[in-house]
Formats: structure tokens, C-alpha cells, sequence
């Protein structure tokens, strides 16, 4: 029997991210984990602070009785309340435990909110480039995603953003440390999204949802910070997880947190409890939660990327490679410069499978909605960073002769 057509369509152009990240693990077969030059991917190769690993431990040996049972489906009442607190903090808002919800990861709970608030053919504001699985997300719920183009500098377009409102709108959804580009939205960004937004929700009585993707809120760079989002604008939602700052992406921990100025704040609260249930999840893992809750003041490790961060600019200067300055998570975005071009904008694909040749890995702009610009991850060694410099330069070279 065939399998669903919307199913096989999307298959058809599947994660390039998955692609290339397949490719690199054929590649290390064939030639050694040491001679391949793998950025295809965000997978932490950092572990878990040690002291994630002796909060796991005692948790485990612990097992009192129900530990590994069912709870409320929006998580432990005290892990909730462990999270609002820090939410509170990073946000600048008074909350309580009945404003979160643990989900299953940041894909998750994005999931667990596009169910609760869409309804079929409703519109999300997406600005390009973004994670492309963004475009599932919202189609799993009957909704359609929406490009808009960003600044040249990747900031948002809130005239585009504008042009873009209607009254299908549901939702503006960004990601602020943003994948791939690695930019941070300024607050005054973001004040003045909210301000959009709520203009247009008095004009037509429909406030969108300002949703925000954050894993990545405490990966900055340079004094910069990731502007708090709760006290920007009343029906905002933030959907997050431990997978990047701690480096615990198998472990499918996240959580959502909900604005406490919503004005519909217990009937949203309740669809996305609901939510989470019928899609399957239940509730966010039993031991992840417990051991969260007690690493709320855990910082990510900055400085180590930082450090990772400053090597890949040096490997790409001396290949000749332009880049956005990544402000946050570990991603840089390269633009991919062609003689041959009129418009001096290179195929990306084409770049990428040279690189390939070459045996580094990075993903094509394209597989975010950016043709002409080229993702790489720096979240590995920073020996295989420094290693890949005369890859690097090789390649350019090919590709430009």
C-alpha cells in the first residue's frame, strides 16, 4: 500500500541538514573519523556538565516510589515551578508553574503549540532563511507557512512582516540565536515587532501569536544578549529546550512557556496540556524533568564555542570566504561567491558537493530558503576545525577556477 502522498512529496525533498549528516557518516567508513571535516549538523560534541551527570546518577539510584510513572501531562508541579522561576529571570515577567509545560524537546513543544492554536488554512510568518522543518511543523496542523525575506544584515523585515499580516495570521514564529545565520534580534527588534502586531490585532481584532524557537538563547557571543520576549508583547509563547545549552539533544527535554499577559491565558494553557497529550507525547520524560528542575542556574558552555568560533573565521578568512558574524548558537553563514555568476552569488549546491570532494561537509543555503550561502556547524573539536584549513582552500579554489 502506498504511503500518504503529502508523506512522499516530503520525502521527495527531505532535510538536506539529514542529507549531508548521512553522507559524512558514509564518508567516515570510507576514509577515518579524523580525515573528514564534518559541519553538517547541530549535535553538540560537548557532554553534559559533570554535573548533570551526578544529579542523573543520584535521581536514578534514588527511584522512590513512582518516579518512573505517569504525572500531570504538563510535567512535575515542582519542575514547573523550577522552570518558571528561571523563566522569570531570563524573561522579565512574574510567573508560576501553571505557565510552563515540559514537552519533548523544542520540536516538540513547537508542535504541541501549531496544534493548539491553528486552525486549517491559518497563516505563520516565517522570515527567510529558517529551519526548514518549520514548514512540517506547521502543516502537521493544517496551517501554511509564510516566507518573508529578512534584512540584507538577517535582522527581520518588519515591513515585509507587515505586508505579510492578514487575517489568517495565527502566528509570527522566529528563532533568536537564529539557525543557520547565527544573529540575535536587537530588542529594539523585537519592541517594535510587538508594536506591529499589536497594531494590527486592534485593526482587525485578531492578535497573532509571537512565537519564539529557543534553544539556543544562552550560546552569545561579545556581550550580546537574547532579548527577553514574555514582557515584549502580551501573546507571545516561547518554546525551548536543554538540547543545545547543555548539550542534551537525545534526551528530548524542553518546555514551553507561556506569557503571563495572554488574554486568553487559561484557555491556551489548557489546549496546550491538551495538546500534548493527544499527540502522543503524554508527558516530557520522567527523569529528564526531575534532573532539569535541579540545573536551572547551569550556564551553557559559551566560552568553548566562542573559542570554536574565532578558529572557523580564521579557516574561512584565509579560504577568502565572506560571513555573517555569527552573534549567537554555532552556526556561520557563508555567502557563496561565483565569477561565473552575473550577480556574483555562487550555487550553493555546487559548492557544497566540491566541498564534499574535498571531504568537508557543510549544508546548503538552499535547505533554509538562502540559495548562494552555505551553513557550517562548529559545535566539534576545534582540532578538526584548525584541520580543515587547506580543505578549505583547496576547494575554494576549485570551485572558483
Amino acid at each position: 500500500m502506498p504511503v500518504a502522498r503529502s508523506v512522499k512529496e516530503a520525502l521527495g525533498s527531505s532535510s538536506m541538514i539529514r542529507k549531508m549528516f548521512e553522507e559524512g557518516r558514509i564518508l567516515k567508513e570510507k576514509y577515518g573519523d579524523d580525515n573528514v571535516f564534518d559541519f553538517s549538523i547541530g549535535n553538540p560534541d560537548l557532554d553534559p556538565p559533570e554535573i548533570f551527570h551526578k544529579t542523573l546518577l543520584r535521581l536514578v539510584t534514588e527511584d522512590a516510589a513512582g518516579s518512573h510513572g505517569y504525572m500531570p501531562n504538563a510535567g512535575y508541579p515542582g519542575v514547573r515551578e523550577a522552570i518558571a522561576r528561571k523563566v522569570s529571570r531570563e524573561h522579565g515577567v512574574a510567573i508560576d508553574g501553571q505557565h510552563i509545560i515540559m514537552s519533548v524537546g523544542a520540536a516538540g513543544a513547537l508542535n504541541v503549540i501549531l496544534k493548539a492554536v491553528l486552525n486549517p488554512e491559518d497563516e505563520v510568518i516565517v522570515s527567510r532563511p529558517y529551519f526548514m522543518e518549520y514548514r512540517s511543523y506547521i502543516a502537521n496542523h493544517g496551517g501554511r507557512l509564510v516566507e518573508v525575506e529578512a534584512e540584507a544584515d538577517f535582522n527581520l523585515n518588519l515591513d515585509a512582516i507587515r505586508q505579510a499580516l492578514n487575517e489568517k495570521t495565527a502566528a509570527v514564529l522566529i528563532n533568536s540565536p537564529h539557525n543557520p545565520t547565527g544573529r540575535v534580534y536587537p530588542e529594539k527588534t523585537i519592541a517594535e515587532l510587538a508594536g506591529l502586531l499589536l497594531r494590527h490585532g486592534e485593526n482587525t481584532g485578531r492578535y497573532p501569536y509571537l512565537i519564539a524557537d529557543e534553544p539556543y538563547r544562552e550560546l552569545t557571543y561579545d556581550g550580546v544578549l537574547t532579548p527577553p520576549l514574555l514582557c515584549a508583547y502580551p501573546h507571545s509563547i516561547v518554546a525551548t529546550s536543554y538540547s543545545k545549552n547543555l548539550s542534551l539533544p537525545g534526551e528530548r527535554i524542553g518546555y514551553v512557556a507561556v506569557g503571563p499577559q495572554n488574554g486568553d491565558k487559561e484557555d491556551l494553557i489548557n489546549a496546550l496540556v491538551y495538546t500534548t497529550r493527544i499527540l502522543g507525547y503524554v508527558n516530557a520524560p520522567a527523569l529528564m524533568q526531575r534532573c532539569v528542575a535541579e540545573l536551572t542556574e547551569l550556564k551553557a558552555a559559551v566560552e568553548v564555542y566562542a573559542a570554536r568560533r574565532a578558529a572557523f573565521k580564521r579557516v574561512l578568512d584565509n579560504a577568502g570566504l565572506t560571513y555573517i558574524n555569527p552573534e549567537g548558537a554555532f552556526y556561520i553563514f557563508c555567502k557563496v561567491s561565483s565569477a561565473a555568476s552575473g550577480s556574483g552569488i555562487g550555487d550553493d549546491i555546487a559548492f557544497v558537493e566540491t566541498l564534499k570532494k574535498h571531504l568537508i561537509l557543510g549544508v546548503p543555503g538552499s535547505g533554509f530558503g538562502a540559495p548562494g550561502w552555505a551553513r557550517f556547524a562548529y559545535c566539534v573539536n576545534e582540532g578538526v576545525i584548525s584541520r580543515s584549513q587547506d580543505a578549505f582552500k583547496a576547494a575554494c579554489r576549485e570551485f572558483l577556477k
